[in-house]
């Protein structure tokens, strides 16, 4: 059976930087809580990220498919999970909110056996989840000191308007 589940949170860094973390691959080991080592393989479409999961969880592997600067969104293959899919296609998009800041749409195309596709689907809305919040925590670490409170930057415009 086929099944999506995607998660959209916004972060409170700007989106440039969102998309600059996300289209470097790796880091996932410090965002993901489940995730104990991620490394990555290559770069650009064809990198392989290989992950290893807490307690023994398993392996995962992903295969980069496309990464587009303009559109701000990367696609990746999972051909190998603990997880019960037989596919596994994940979407990661970055979208610029009104104040620019970043608003991460994260995509799990996924089948399934019926019985499986609701738990499947709340494993990937917790862990994926977690993992923006620990992202949106890294990124704030080592975003620029206007970030760290959530302000939105000083363009010297008024609010609502871009250079």
């Amino acid at each position: 059976m086929k099944a999506k589940q995607s998660i959209t949170r916004k972060l409170r860094v700007p989106a440039s930087l969102a998309w600059e973390a996300v289209s470097a691959i790796g880091r996932l080991e410090v965002w993901f809580p489940i995730i104990e080592s991620c490394t990555v393989e290559g770069s650009g479409p064809g990198a392989v990220r290989r992950m290893t999961l807490i307690d023994g969880g398993g392996q995962i592997h992903d295969t980069i498919e496309s990464i587009d600067a303009v559109t701000r969104r990367l696609v990746y293959r999972r051909p190998v999970s603990p997880f019960p899919v037989t596919s596994y296609r994940g979407t990661v998009e970055v979208f610029e909110s009104f104040d620019g800041l970043a608003v991460v749409v994260w995509t799990i195309d996924f089948e399934a056996v019926p019985e499986s596709v609701k738990a499947v689907a709340d494993l990937v809305k917790g862990a994926i989840g977690d993992g923006l919040e620990g992202m949106d925590e890294d990124l704030l670490a080592d975003a620029p000191r206007q970030y760290r409170t959530g302000a939105a930057p000083d363009t010297g415009l008024e609010p609502g308007f871009r250079s």
